[in-house]
């Protein structure tokens, strides 16, 4: 006896939601599977039969889907209750100040002359919050309308200037004798005749940095010079969620300057921000680390109505287009926030927001030189911390025509794997197979096409839309209250601010409007009524 097994992919255009229906005959479908811990893929052969006229769909790819959203706990589950959301928050020890003009060359020549001229970004954490709803452990990508997208090697190139390629960042995270180390590299130690000590706190690092004198030799400027690339590290680029300190284990790769780009830092920063946002995924997790400022920026760029100002001036490194006030403009909460991405996301996303004459023209030739690995598919590192780098599935942030991915590679239990009771590790060797992965990262990076525009197939949405998750709410109307609008404003001003794409010019193209009920019969006289339908 044949039985069928149906797939539904469902479509908006406007109020109007269409179901196409794909049905297939399972008499002789052997269903595949993907063993992830070992990348390897099995499928067995399958026909497929279209009941709607559309063309023809493979099978494999539907088995695939099955899979994309996992059954783990996720905080998106929590969003149909307007009485209560989470709102994260994070721990950054900002460096306010320019490093002195005698220590840039010691940081051009480790590669962190860049990243060192970025100044403090005020973080909204509503709108960190709202981002960290879509994010997907299984694909360390967001899910959003317009399909999946993520924080890239590209982002981290052109808005930090960090480098991207190159060796992974590891090694020995424990030391015998740090106070030694730290009398080579620093010129001094913290330990205060401690036998052992993990950390460096910044308030000593800044002593360090902060009080060089006119007549300072080669050797007290390079050991000042370790101290901020440290204070960068563990205060700004890779922070911890709750620690005021920077870890040891990035002291060693600091020994000789004129090396420290031979590592791919870059890489390394998006290894800490995937592994927060997983974590944060949890709906017990209320703090939240890694490079919150580029994550917001990222979503800045991309989705410009979700700031109200637009005449920021493009400086490089991109990064710091939001550090001169008033920065992004009015801050908004989690809801409203919330509700403006799944609005605007599906016309308003700028795929390849970088690619503008206002941007070119301020970002040096040497931010795109590793250009060929931004679409690899490979795990990214930071000693214990090992992250899966999916551009495969993000091509049309490059520029390229998007097919239906593979699905998503994962890394097993190295995923949460931490520091604690490792005494001793080198984690380069205990996490050598990733390392191998890493180091042929030219040769995983998929196949392109150019695209001429950055329009997807219909194969690609019918397969997302199915499996992925574009949506949020449910099918039914939500109803944001005036007093929640926003933050320090008037329900008035709240309302009228409710459409942020009106701010900007050129616009991005104007999303089709949702009927709108009559105001008075919706229980809220006043309020800004929004239906949502339901795709997942």
């Amino acid at each position: 006896m044949e039985n069928p097994l149906s797939c539904c992919f469902w479509f908006m255009k406007g109020a109007r939601v269409w179901n196409f229906k794909l049905q297939y005959r399972v008499g002789t479908l052997l269903i595949g599977r993907a063993d992830h811990d070992d990348n390897k893929k099995t499928y067995g052969d399958a026909s497929s039969e279209m009941k709607t006229g559309l063309a023809d769909y493979d099978m494999r790819m539907c088995i695939a889907m099955a899979s994309l959203i996992s059954t783990k706990s996720h905080i998106s589950v929590a969003v149909n209750n307007a009485d209560s959301y989470q709102g994260l928050r994070g721990r950054v020890s900002v460096l306010k100040n320019t490093p002195d003009a005698w220590l840039m060359p010691y940081l051009e020549l480790a590669g962190f002359g860049s990243v060192a001229q970025i100044r403090y970004i005020v973080l909204r954490f509503d709108l960190l919050s709202a981002l960290d709803e879509r994010w997907r452990p299984e694909t360390h990508t967001f899910h959003f309308s317009c399909g999946e997208c993520t924080v890239t090697l590209e982002d981290v190139a052109l808005q930090l200037g960090l480098p991207i390629d190159e060796s992974p960042v590891t090694g020995l995270s424990a030391f015998t004798d740090p106070d030694a180390l730290c009398y080579q590299l620093l010129g001094d130690s913290p330990g205060d005749g401690e036998s052992y000590f993990s950390g460096l706190q910044f308030t000593w690092l800044k002593a360090k940095y902060g009080q060089l004198s006119a007549t300072a030799t080669e050797g007290e400027l390079m050991c000042a010079a370790r101290a901020y690339i440290m204070h960068i590290i563990g205060g700004e680029i890779m922070p911890d969620a709750s620690n005021d300190n920077v870890h040891l284990m990035y002291l060693p790769l600091l020994a000789d300057l004129s090396s420290v780009s031979s590592y791919s830092w870059g890489s390394a920063v998006l290894a800490v921000l995937y592994r927060e946002l997983c974590r944060a995924t949890d709906l017990k997790v209320r703090d939240i680390g890694g490079y919150l400022s580029l994550l917001q920026s990222w979503a800045l760029y991309r989705m410009p109505f979700l700031a109200s100002v637009r005449h920021q001036p493009y400086v490089y490194p991109l990064l710091n287009r939001w550090s001169a006030r008033p920065s992004i403009g009015k801050s908004y909460n989690v809801p409203l926030y919330r509700l403006m991405i799944e609005q605007y996301a599906r016309d308003g996303f700028i795929w390849t927001p970088y690619r503008t004459p206002e941007i070119t023209a301020v970002v040096p030739s040497s931010a795109y030189v590793h250009s060929y690995i931004w679409c690899t598919n490979a795990p990214i590192i930071n000693f214990n911390m090992v992250e899966w780098y999916h551009g495969d599935r993000v091509l049309r942030q490059f520029g390229f025509i998007q097919p239906i991915p593979d699905p998503p590679c994962e890394v097993g239990e190295v995923h949460d794997k931490n520091k604690r009771g490792k005494s001793m590790i080198d984690w380069g060797i205990k996490y050598r197979k990733f390392v191998a992965l890493w180091n042929d990262r030219f040769r995983r990076r998929p196949q392109m096409v150019m695209a001429t525009d950055s329009q997807p197939s219909v194969e690609y949405m019918q397969w997302y839309y199915s499996c992925g998750k574009p949506y949020l709410y449910g099918g039914q109307s939500i109803v944001i209250p005036p007093h929640m609008q926003r933050h320090g404003g008037s329900a008035t001003a709240a309302q009228h601010d409710l459409d942020p794409m009106a701010y900007y010019s050129p616009e991005p193209p104007e999303p089709e409007q949702e009927p709108q009920p009559d105001p008075k019969q919706s229980g809220f006289v006043g309020s800004e009524t929004i239906w949502i339908c339901r795709f997942r």
